[in-house]
């Protein structure tokens, strides 16, 4: 079994930077769930300014340790690949948080929160996808993680479909319907970042175990 100190030369470093970048975007979920929490006037989407910076700031450190690392075992398109997956989470939510914040007052109640929370447990999955490479590359243990990743954005996909069925058949404002659809389409988004980074760790595993 292969550890990531063999396969990216840098031990502990490129551990810290994953964890971190997967951490950071855990945050940006847990921030989201809060701010669906608050009233309007309290909204702040600072938190999720700060996560980005943050996340910027790994994807950054984590491609000049690319430059700067000779790699052998790992492929450095796996290395990018989960870079970049890592980095897209939450740039996503902020996204999200952004439009939310701006028609809060025109698209009604709609619960996004049982949405947020899935959205939040996905993250905290990846998170504990990338702490596992630490410890060597487990397939069974990492298939198992991957496994619920894979169930939880099933289960969002499908409460996510609930909402676009009722703005199907009952959303009369072409404004508020094309919000709303908006709105839609990055949470569902978000949650497809964390499995599309989950996969590349998979993969990662599966092929250095």
């Amino acid at each position: 079994m292969f550890s990531l100190q063999t396969i990216f030369g840098k031990g502990d470093k490129f551990y810290g930077l994953l964890e971190a970048s997967a951490e950071s975007a855990r945050s940006s979920a847990s921030a989201l769930i809060e701010l669906l929490n608050t009233q309007s006037p309290q909204r702040s989407l600072e938190k999720f300014k700060q996560a980005r910076r943050r996340e910027k700031d790994l994807f950054a450190q984590i491609s000049e340790e690319l430059v700067n690392t000779f790699v052998t075992v790992l492929e450095r398109e796996d290395i990018e690949a989960l870079n970049s997956g890592l980095y897209k989470i939450p740039k996503v939510i902020e996204k999200f948080a952004e439009r939310y914040t701006l028609a809060s007052a025109r698209i009604g109640d709609i619960d996004f929160t049982s949405r947020a929370v899935m959205l939040e447990q996905a993250c905290e999955v990846l998170e504990r996808m990338i702490g596992q490479l630490r410890h060597g590359m487990d397939l069974d243990h990492i298939k198992k993680l991957n496994d619920q990743l894979q169930t939880i954005e099933g289960e969002a996909d499908r409460q996510i479909l609930e909402l676009y069925r009722d703005a199907y058949a009952n959303e009369s404002d072409p404004i508020r319907y094309l919000v709303k659809m908006d709105l839609f389409e990055i949470l569902e988004k978000a949650i497809d970042r964390c499995r599309d980074a989950g996969n590349v760790i998979y993969h990662i595993v599966l092929k250095n175990s």
